[in-house]
């Protein structure tokens, strides 16, 4: 018998969580990300990366990181590779592609994202990347 995963939508399993996030966020479907989200996270981008900080709530921080990279950068897409669970954590190696719409010019750069899933929905994130290189490209 073949498995087929056709509870990947509904799936509480931490892996495909994350996923459903990362396909959420490529489709630019923020309804579907935020679906992902525990009413509750924390959701950490790296200080020196642009939108550095932490915020919480769905809604947070859809319009506080998905919303705002659509508008500096054309594109921007994490494209995640490879997943190692560990329980509730899943460690996403991925990278990011984009083009900066004030230069013009593009990223290609490997990040790090550790999430937190509990109940099905991700309670935390942080993520891990070369800043340098995000900014290098917004300046020029």
């Amino acid at each position: 018998m073949t498995y087929e995963h056709t509870d990947f939508a509904t799936s509480t399993a931490p892996a495909d969580v994350v996923r459903r996030q990362y396909l959420a966020s490529a489709a630019g479907d923020l309804e579907a990300l935020r679906a992902t989200l525990a009413p509750d996270v924390e959701w950490t981008e790296m200080a020196g990366f642009p939108l550095a900080g932490t915020y919480r709530t769905p809604d947070g921080v859809t319009s506080n990181v998905m919303e705002q990279l659509g508008k500096a950068w054309d594109g921007w897409t994490a494209h995640d590779d490879t997943y190692v669970v560990d329980g509730e954590n899943v460690v996403v190696l991925a990278r990011y592609t984009a083009v900066n719409k004030a230069t013009g010019r593009p990223i290609d750069v490997r990040v790090a994202h550790h999430f937190v899933v509990r109940g099905g929905l991700i309670v935390r994130f942080e993520q891990f990347t070369d800043t340098a290189l995000v900014r290098d490209a917004m300046h020029g």
